[in-house]
């Protein structure tokens, strides 16, 4: 039996402002926006992840404080090149440590406005034998557009 993660709650103060640092500065895929009764939820992709973030209203997402996560880590193909994209798009990115030379070993980091930490690892691997293929890549068991 395979045990996916596929979801991580980021917990934040602000949904709207949330959404906007992680669809258009981090360049995550908005998948939902879901408002139901008083509660509102949302779930992102990171470009290439089998898993994804969720904020928002309900219980199970209100019960960490806004900024408690920390050190969710993300995989690149290309370290630099990823810190320049973010940088660009205005997030404040630390900069580039290489702990060990080898593949696996080159890191940095950033937060969200309230604070939840993200590292980012450069596998150079992904770039050539991504995790999930690329044809592979539609969500919610969507069909394959046949023209792609």
């Amino acid at each position: 039996m395979d045990w996916t993660l596929e979801v991580v709650i980021v917990p934040v103060s602000d949904l709207d402002r949330a959404i906007e640092f992680y669809r258009d500065r981090v360049g995550f895929e908005l998948d939902h926006d879901t408002h139901a009764g008083p509660h509102r939820f949302v779930q992102l992709t990171p470009p290439g992840s089998g898993c994804s973030i969720v904020m928002g209203t309900l219980p199970a997402q209100s019960e960490m404080a806004p900024g408690s996560l920390k050190g969710v880590q993300l995989v690149v193909a290309d370290a630099e090149a990823a810190r320049e994209q973010l940088v660009a798009r205005g997030v404040d990115a630390g900069p580039i440590q290489v702990i060990d030379p080898r593949d696996g070993g080159t890191f940095f980091g950033f937060a969200d406005p309230d604070g939840n930490s993200w590292a980012v690892q450069q596998i150079r691997a992904r770039g050539e034998r991504p995790l999930i293929p690329h044809e592979a890549r539609q969500r919610f068991g969507a069909e394959q557009d046949a023209t792609a």
